[in-house]
């Protein structure tokens, strides 16, 4: 498998999709790549006006795609996809539409049979078991939690260690420990911004100026950043 699974979209006071671009067009490689598009996180903008932004970035570094939502068959435009981006959003929504247009099983066995897979934000959430560790709000009800399945491990993407002034609420780190005493046999990476997972060849590697924070019950959590040997978490 080739998965490119990116925290967030922009770093503040960036272009959208700016900072990620050149791990994008290093991950395509550079022959040119039209890749599917799947923009069911968006909630309050539409397809047309997401496919543009993305499109946008994607021509500078010499690739293009093409949003799922023009194809009449969506399963069909899964199997001839050349590479599959996934973007960032409402991750209830984008899971409610994959699993309302079959799309989970395509997706997944395209991928695993080497089409590269880019998500951001919600799109690194569904490249996990389940969206369980997701920040949304779940403003729809899918048909099940369970999402593409392509890595063994789930990802809390945009994770701050942060707790804002005068927040009396839980901290992301103390909700984390409420998955992990629920689920004891999951790892799950808190997913800095402007950081990556790249999974190539049966490897995995972080990629940005931040490390990932790990958590596994009856551990106490690990930071673990670029060169670091991660391979734990694929096993």
């Amino acid at each position: 498998m080739k998965l490119l699974l990116i925290s967030n979209s922009t770093n503040a006071g960036e272009p959208y999709l700016d900072y990620p671009k050149h791990k994008i067009r290093e991950f395509l490689g550079n022959k040119h790549t039209k890749a599917l598009f799947i923009p069911y996180a968006a909630v309050t903008f539409s397809y047309d006006d997401y496919e543009l932004k993305v499109r946008e970035r994607f021509r500078e570094i010499g690739h293009d795609i093409i949003s799922i939502h023009h194809y009449s068959d969506p399963v069909a435009a899964v199997g001839k996809a050349d590479a599959i981006v996934v973007g960032g959003g409402n991750t209830w929504m984008l899971l409610k539409l994959l699993r309302d247009n079959r799309l989970i099983e395509p997706v997944r066995k395209k991928v695993i049979s080497g089409t590269p897979y880019i998500g951001w934000s919600a799109g690194s959430n569904v490249a996990c078991p389940t969206i369980r560790t997701t920040n949304d709000m779940p403003v729809v009800r899918p048909s099940s939690f369970r999402a593409f399945n392509l890595i063994p491990f789930q990802i809390n993407p945009h994770y701050l260690d942060a707790n804002p002034e005068g927040h009396a609420g839980e901290t992301r780190e103390q909700r984390i420990e409420e998955f992990i005493e629920a689920n004891q046999d999951l790892w799950v990476a808190g997913l800095r911004e402007g950081t990556m997972f790249i999974v190539k060849d049966g490897r995995i590697e972080l990629s940005g100026p931040r490390k990932a924070r790990i958590f596994k019950k009856n551990m106490l959590p690990i930071e673990l950043g670029e060169g670091d040997d991660l391979s734990f978490l694929l096993k």
